[in-house]
């Protein structure tokens, strides 16, 4: 099999650039649907030209409530190739779409790649989470009591509960975890949209971000484990269907057995994974789209587990060949 990362790999940063570019120029204008749409749009653009036949199978919906990267959409110059190149997508053109219409840091394009049946084909719906850092990996079960799980991710890092700071995403069924965290003696970071972005810093020593507990979305969840596959971070998760309708979808999607504990090889098995993520605005790890006059600065975080690197890459685009870069 062709390398994955070796083909498309620099492309993908291209990639989730110009779909942040696009939002960051609706920033601050309260129009996160029209936001979202332009980052979908630039997002399907550029994934249309690579070199590749793609796949979505984490996206903006089924085909009826999305018109554009809809799960199971193929896209990419070689999609009809029989012979080229098989890539399995999940995107997020806009995670954080509240966050870019306020102007709030944190919101990211973001993207994972994987060979075929690298990615899990998760339905949208909700799921349980638990996300930690290479540090605590290993100390940590969903199941386990909260007080337990912050005792453990405090003694993998020879601290006390106290300098634990855990992100809870801002909803009102997370009322009694950020109770049980408190009196556990650990710090809340509450945030209002992306845990995601959040699920990324707490792979990351120095971010102030020690884990990720709480209910979110499931497409997300699987972007979050092909990034903690390349920083060698960990995420426990368990879908959680809210009706007989969420639980037929679960089924349609081929998964059995929908309250079984997912580790995060069970979300993002792949061996080929890349993921690529571009500040649409700042947050401690990356600056959010600047536009200056002849052009644009991205900051990008792009991760490949096969050939186990991590890059920050900062990107200065001329619209105006005549106007001088500014730094």
């Amino acid at each position: 099999m062709s390398s994955l990362h070796g083909l498309v790999g620099q492309d993908l940063i291209r990639v989730t650039e110009t779909a942040a570019i696009a939002a960051a120029h609706t920033m601050g204008l309260g129009r996160r649907k029209y936001s979202d749409h332009v980052s979908v749009e630039a997002m399907r653009q550029e994934l249309d030209a690579l070199p590749i036949a793609g796949r979505i199978v984490i996206g903006e919906g089924e085909r009826d409530e999305a018109p554009m990267l809809f799960v199971g959409e193929e896209l990419g110059a070689d999609k009809d190739n029989p012979d080229a190149l098989g890539v399995d997508i999940a995107v997020d053109p806009l995670e954080g779409t509240n966050l870019c219409a306020t102007g709030d840091p944190g919101a990211v394009a973001i993207l994972a790649a994987a060979e075929r049946g690298g990615l899990m084909h998760a339905p949208d719906i909700y799921m349980d989470k638990i996300v930690v850092g290479p540090t605590a990996k290993g100390r940590v079960h969903l199941d386990a009591p909260v007080a337990e799980n912050l005792r453990n991710i405090a003694e993998a890092f020879d601290r006390d509960v106290t300098e634990l700071t855990v992100a809870v995403l801002d909803r009102e069924r997370h009322e009694q975890l950020i109770t049980d965290i408190r009196e556990a003696g650990a710090r809340v970071r509450l945030i209002g949209d992306g845990d995601l972005s959040y699920g990324i810093m707490a792979s990351v020593r120095g971010s102030g971000i020690h884990a990720v507990m709480g209910i979110g979305g499931a497409p997300e969840g699987v972007i979050t484990a092909a990034a903690m596959r390349c920083l060698g971070g960990e995420i426990q998760a368990r879908l959680t269907p809210l009706n007989e309708k969420q639980r037929a979808r679960v089924a349609e999607v081929g998964i059995e057995d929908v309250d079984r504990l997912c580790q995060t090889q069970d979300l993002a098995p792949g061996s080929q994974i890349l993921l690529c993520s571009s500040a649409v605005t700042g947050d401690r790890l990356m600056e959010g789209v600047r536009f200056f006059g002849g052009g644009s600065r991205t900051s990008t975080l792009y991760m490949s587990l096969a050939e186990q690197t991590v890059r920050f890459v900062d990107t200065i685009r001329r619209d105006d060949d005549s106007s001088p870069v500014i730094f």
